[in-house]
């Protein structure tokens, strides 16, 4: 049996990915992309989503199996207004499951041609929330580069507070708590 995630926000349809994924894109973005039956969009992979991130993810959902789809990469497909599934447009997700210390880090990245559309928005307010729905999930922890006005942007609008210095040089740690009425999910995705 093979476990598929997929949920929607206003604008997008988010795909977990899956190893199976993985061998695809590794293969190559049309391999891929006919596998999730959408068009690549120009500018595919984004940002720091290259090769060796695929690797990195495809040996960790190796290594812990289907209950890991899902804490790991996630695409994101833009929808029309009617709906219907355009094209893939981002990739975002989490570097792994939840910390010792119940924290998740997230990461985020839009093509060029589809950026200023509200869709990293989405993507971090979904994987926000999703996380935060999870126990032992305390802290959702992202990091930007500080010129990066637009990320922490992003970040702040999706109820993320700066706390300071990353752990590389030039970026900023930002963190988005749970609230005292959020619930959460004990088993399961």
């Amino acid at each position: 049996m093979s476990i598929t995630l997929t949920a929607r926000t206003a604008h997008l349809e988010l795909v977990a990915a899956t190893v199976r994924h993985l061998e695809a894109e590794l293969s190559g973005p049309e391999a891929l992309c006919r596998m999730l039956g959408v068009a690549v969009a120009e500018g595919w992979p984004a940002g720091d989503y290259d090769r060796n991130a695929l690797m990195f993810f495809k040996t960790q959902l190796q290594a812990a199996g289907e209950l890991a789809v899902g804490w790991y990469n996630w695409y994101a497909i833009a929808l029309d207004a009617g709906g219907r599934r355009q094209s893939l447009v981002a990739g975002a997700g989490y570097l792994g499951p939840p910390a010792d210390d119940g924290s998740v880090e997230i990461g985020y990245s839009v093509i060029p041609a589809a950026r200023r559309r509200g869709y990293a928005t989405e993507l971090v307010e979904f994987l926000a929330a999703r996380a935060l729905k999870f126990h032992p999930v305390r802290t959702v922890v992202a990091h930007t580069i500080e010129a990066n006005t637009s990320s922490a942007g992003v970040l702040l609008r999706c109820g993320f507070v700066r706390v300071g210095p990353g752990e590389q040089a030039a970026t900023v740690r930002y963190e988005r708590g749970r609230t005292l009425s959020a619930g959460y999910i004990t088993d399961g995705q």
